[in-house]
């Protein structure tokens, strides 16, 4: 049997892989098939929090969440449908001098490049959040323009915006591998002048079957939501991310949802809830937010979710394989997937993007041990620090 051709093969049905497709399908190639292994958005897609900030803390991060935002906004216009975007607002509040001095640098950085953030003194932080213990903080950032998008809302509108576009969506086939003119899959082999290898927290696992290292793990992250209480009302809270405790929370369905990841557990696919770990970050929520202390929780879930040693997205050509591009969202997937996604899509098409400068985001930044020549994202959850549990 003949090879089937395509100008490009997308490996990856999450929510990098498949708004890359649509993407390069919009750009004008005939044919682009989008391969899944399993259900398009079964992986981390559909289970992430949905966060959405432009308060990044290096300049890429800020340009792909401007970006990410910008599109979510703009969708209903192209596609017919959207991703639920909601505007909430987005507090990071500082808990020591020191985490003072980071924030109004970082300000510094996000003002230059256009984001509306601003400082709160911890009488503004506590009038903003009216369910906020008082007297907790130092102050905080925080920018009215961050929200966040409902997970299963935004698998339901790429796939609207993959059948509409007319990319072929493959779900239940396999990527086995490259070959010298494509790929190949459990269903046979694909001629294909690009491939895009996508993958979230199963991304080193498809860069092994291609012959690449690939330094992204997946590491368990799990989410909770309170039962309903009038004082969480979404008027009365604002999102918060405690970025030394790892927690961050948000309003949902009347009731708070909040998530965490623990720092110290090894990287792996667990995706059984860990009791010990939510009890301390239930009681670190208390703490902060007293009225969720006395209230049940309505659901609870865990995932796995990718992450690089730099809290940094991957989005480059693969060394030596011109036609081989790999993107990955490196834990941000809701937040900055639309952006990497065409960032991925520009360089698979001409090598650069105007979504942000990606030179410094390849797999060449990455030594053999995986280890990074950037600076870590500051404002991330607290992955493990390798990439692998062995």
């Amino acid at each position: 049997m003949a090879d089937e051709t395509a100008d490009a093969v997308v490996v990856g049905g999450g929510t990098v892989g498949a708004w890359c497709a649509y993407f390069l399908r919009r750009a004008g190639l005939a044919r682009v098939i989008l391969a899944e292994k399993g259900w398009l958005g079964q992986g981390a897609s559909s289970r992430a929090a949905g966060v959405v900030r432009m308060q990044g803390g290096t300049p890429e991060a800020v340009r792909l969440g401007q970006w990410s935002r910008q599109f979510y906004l703009s969708q209903r216009d192209e596609i017919g449908t959207d991703s639920g975007f909601t505007q909430q607002g987005y507090l990071l509040p500082c808990f020591t001098e020191a985490e003072v001095m980071a924030a109004h640098a970082r300000m510094a950085m996000q003002t230059a490049l256009g984001v509306p953030v601003r400082w709160l003194d911890p009488g503004q932080v506590d009038a903003a959040n009216p369910t906020l213990a008082p007297g907790q903080t130092l102050g905080g950032t925080f920018c009215a323009q961050d929200g966040f998008i409902t997970p299963p809302r935004n698998v339901a509108a790429y796939t609207v915006a993959l059948i509409r576009s007319g990319v072929e969506v493959r779900e239940h086939v396999a990527f086995l591998g490259l070959t010298a003119s494509g790929v190949d899959t459990s269903q046979g082999r694909i001629a294909a002048g690009l491939v895009v290898l996508t993958g979230g927290p199963k991304l080193a696992a498809v860069g092994r079957l291609a012959g690449l290292r690939i330094p992204a793990g997946g590491a368990r992250h799990q989410v909770a939501v309170t039962e309903r209480h009038p004082d969480l009302d979404p008027a009365r809270v604002p999102m918060v991310f405690d970025l030394a405790a790892g927690l961050y929370w948000r309003p949902e369905e009347g009731g708070l949802l909040f998530g965490m990841s623990n720092p110290d557990e090894p990287p792996g696919e667990n995706r059984e809830v860990d009791e010990e770990y939510l009890a301390k970050m239930r009681a670190r929520l208390a703490a902060l937010v007293p009225v969720t202390a006395g209230l049940g929780l309505r659901r609870v879930w865990a995932a796995t979710i990718d992450y690089t040693p730099d809290h940094l997205p991957i989005i480059g050509r693969a060394p030596g394989l011109d036609r081989v591009t790999v993107a990955c969202a490196g834990g941000a997937g809701m937040m900055w997937g639309p952006g990497v996604a065409r960032a991925a899509a520009d360089v698979a098409l001409t090598g650069s993007s105007d979504v942000l400068d990606v030179s410094p985001l390849g797999l060449d930044r990455f030594d053999e041990a995986g280890h990074s020549r950037l600076a870590t994202d500051p404002i991330a959850l607290p992955f493990p620090e390798r990439i692998a549990s062995s």
